[in-house]
């Protein structure tokens, strides 16, 4: 049987549908819908369950990367007296303030996907998402077992001040000092999880450096661009390539044995899980202040047990 994430939220908090006593309006702002196929599933797949709920109007909003253009969002949201607001920050910093103004307005806020900073904990209702930490962690531990603790790496990033790219680059980091000291990270640089700026990138560490044993990459969409460049060096045999959300040209990677492993992220699992918090949070649900579902570890090895991402 494939293996399908089930977020954990829901078995732990109801989806109040009678709970609720009339139609709640959801908005939500998004980071960046287009700049990868993830955000795109997301939306698509948060979209279909605000519509298939009666319960829920949604206003879906994208921010295109601009944390600006998200701020100016969240006041309208504000302003529209929404029962409550999803957001996906475009900088975890830079939106406390906002979100602050949200809280002090009465209008509870459901962080999704990348974490908030640490200042605005206090002003959100529930995080729901992945726990990046962990994942990084997950992915120094793979690289730490295909390169039987030793070798020299570098390190594609995700966008520059992005909680979720902080994140996982402090977890593998950590984990791999940790794990194997004998392992070497010769560069980072971000290529801001587009698979075209990646290729350029790792077309420069392969300039640069005579020996990289590994590419470590904030998602599989930067780790493909990784790998294009380095076959078209003809330098992709040996190197191990390991990624942090499992997209569909990673796996596929992985089917072909050109790529070592990622971790497994839903989408569709990701959106759904929000707007369940965000529905709970309004019915007054005592919701888990952390609602991390599972992302777990997929390999060359049990790839077969997990069914291929659908971005």
């Amino acid at each position: 049987m494939k293996r399908t994430l089930l977020a954990s939220v829901a078995a732990s908090v109801l989806l109040a549908g009678p709970a609720l006593a009339e139609t709640i309006t959801v908005g939500i702002t998004q980071n960046n819908v287009g700049v990868d196929s993830y955000q795109t599933t997301y939306e698509k797949a948060f979209i279909e369950a605000a519509e298939a709920d009666p319960g829920v109007e949604a206003v879906v909003l994208d921010a295109g990367g601009d944390v600006a253009r998200q701020i100016g969002q969240m006041q309208d949201l504000i302003q529209k007296e929404v029962d409550v607001i999803v957001i996906w920050p475009t900088n975890g910093q830079a939106v406390v303030p906002i979100v602050r103004q949200a809280h002090q307005k009465g209008i509870p806020v459901v962080v999704t996907n990348s974490q908030i900073a640490d200042a605005g904990q206090e002003f959100i209702a529930a995080f729901s998402g992945p726990n990046n930490i962990i994942q990084g962690q997950y992915s120094a531990q793979m690289m730490c077992d295909a390169l039987d603790g030793k070798g020299q790496i570098v390190q594609i990033a995700g966008q520059p001040g992005y909680t979720t790219a902080i994140e996982r680059q402090k977890g593998f980091e950590d984990e791999l000092a940790k794990a194997c000291p004998d392992v070497t990270i010769l560069e980072t640089q971000p290529g801001d999880w587009n698979r075209e700026k990646s290729q350029r990138v790792m077309e420069n560490f392969l300039t640069k450096y005579d020996t990289i044993d590994g590419v470590y990459s904030g998602d599989d969409n930067m780790g493909v661009g990784a790998l294009n460049a380095a076959k078209a060096a003809n330098r992709a045999d040996g190197v191990i390539f390991i990624g942090a959300t499992n997209f569909a040209v990673g796996y596929e990677a992985m089917g072909r044995g050109e790529y070592y492993g990622s971790v497994y992220q839903s989408p569709v699992e990701d959106a759904k899980n929000a707007l369940a918090t965000a529905k709970a949070v309004v019915a007054g649900e005592d919701v888990p202040k952390l609602n991390y579902f599972d992302t777990p570890k997929i390999t060359q090895d049990n790839m077969k047990d997990f069914d291929k991402p659908v971005f």
